[in-house]
């Protein structure tokens, strides 16, 4: 696939770190910024960037030297903490990446900082050796939960002065507290200083047809004297439920979906909010029903008949990975994904977590004597196709691996059009911050 060699409308660079199926990398590139290194630990993640346009480097060779314009770009396969990147210093633009996320998802064991797993450090070390002038880090939302409130904090603080390492034999509470004391002062080379901006998001504010709800953290070096209010400004939400409500009852829903069951369309306007929220303003958010049927160019995926739930490609319609797989259960307390909401969350697993985060309510309804009233809806498992929607990934991203492995690498990835919302802003402000210093 050609994604990651097209040229790069500006003259702007990143590097991608924990590059996972290129999520995060694609939305940079998108924006504008011409891809030098990714760096990626697992096996099948590394052969989905391979297939996609990265070269990998033989095992144990490193880059000495940033590709050129027309060269692709290196993939270093392996463990990040022996990845030297002086050679790229003060030749990168953005360093962006979405450390490992277990040590503070729900899902995990929820160790933080104790867990090894923990990837932050390397971030921070990548910092300090190439000096980026922006930074974009990608986590779970888990890092705001009160237990780990304080640790985030340090977490953002080491990104604001990463050349205030810590000292051995002291723990991070330790450290966390000179940061504290030390960034009261101004250093005397504000280019080793980075100014930092939270936001917590949900990716279907902007515009990906799944809620998702994250937190991003960038960071702008501080002798740029980058514009942070007006990257604020550029990475306002876009997409609301309250539009998606209000298309819903105006029918201009409908119209986009004029297939739809009068059976199904009567029990999804029976849900609405009795008291319609005002106008914001805003997009409707996406939902499952527009990601399959094809948003912007995408055309639409055709439905996998019984027969073809068989775990057997069989390229319906001309798509890859549009694959029936058998098996599917909804259990008691879960909720399976409903084709006019957005999806859920999208998970890293072979089909998401037990309880239907994979599986899929159709448009048909069938007999099920345990069900109320005798019938309902039938119900499969999402294609690696569908789900890759879902993430925004293009029809045209190749992933590799079994399907376990593609929708593992699905949910660890960065949906591309969130992704792409702030690379596009920080390449704005970048822009603004580089004209004023003219």
């Amino acid at each position: 696939m050609a994604e990651l060699q097209e040229g790069s409308k500006k003259d702007r660079t990143g590097v991608e770190l924990f590059a996972g199926a290129g999520g995060l990398a694609m939305a940079v590139h998108r924006a504008g910024f011409r891809p030098l290194l990714f760096n990626e630990f697992a096996k099948r993640a590394c052969e989905t960037l391979e297939a996609n346009g990265a070269q990998r480097l033989p095992d144990g060779q490193k880059p000495t030297r940033a590709p050129e314009s027309d060269e692709k770009v290196p993939l270093v396969a392996g463990d990040v903490q022996e990845l030297d990147m002086d050679y790229l210093a003060g030749e990168v633009d953005v360093l962006a990446g979405g450390p490992p996320c277990q040590p503070f998802s729900l899902g995990g064991v929820a160790k933080g900082d104790e867990d090894k797993r923990n990837m932050f450090p390397q971030m921070f070390k990548a910092v300090r050796q190439i000096q980026p002038k922006a930074v974009i880090c990608e986590n779970v939302r888990g890092l705001l939960r009160p237990s780990f409130r304080r640790y985030f904090d340090y977490i953002q603080r080491e990104l604001e002065l990463p050349f205030e390492e810590r000292v051995d034999g002291t723990d991070w509470e330790q450290h966390y507290e000179y940061l504290l004391e030390r960034r009261e002062k101004e250093l005397d080379d504000p280019g080793k200083r980075y100014d930092t901006v939270m936001m917590p998001v949900n990716a279907a504010d902007y515009g990906v047809p799944q809620i998702r709800n994250r937190v991003i953290i960038v960071a702008f070096r501080r002798d740029l004297n980058a514009d942070l209010e007006l990257f604020k400004d550029l990475v306002r939400p876009t997409h609301s439920e309250t539009a998606l409500f209000r298309s819903m009852e105006d029918g201009s829903y409908w119209e986009r979906h004029a297939n739809v069951p009068d059976h199904v369309r009567e029990w999804v306007m029976a849900r609405l909010p009795k008291t319609m929220p005002m106008d914001d303003g805003l997009l409707p958010w996406h939902t499952l029903r527009d990601a399959i049927v094809g948003i912007g160019d995408n055309k639409p995926l055709p439905e996998v008949p019984d027969e073809w739930l068989d775990r057997t490609e069989h390229f319906l319609g001309g798509f890859t990975e549009h694959v029936g797989w058998p098996g599917a259960r909804i259990y008691d307390g879960h909720t399976p994904n409903e084709l006019d909401r957005p999806a859920k969350t999208v998970k890293a697993g072979v089909h998401g977590v037990p309880g239907g985060e994979s599986v899929m309510l159709l448009d048909e309804l069938v007999t099920d004597k345990a069900a109320q009233g005798g019938v309902r809806y039938k119900y499969r498992y999402m294609t690696v196709r569908e789900t890759a929607r879902v993430m925004t990934f293009p029809d045209t991203w190749e992933l590799k691996g079994p399907r376990g492995e593609k929708m593992r690498q699905l949910g660890n990835a960065v949906p591309v059009a969130l992704g792409e919302v702030f690379a596009k802003a920080v390449a704005a402000v970048l822009d603004e911050a580089e004209e004023r210093q003219k």
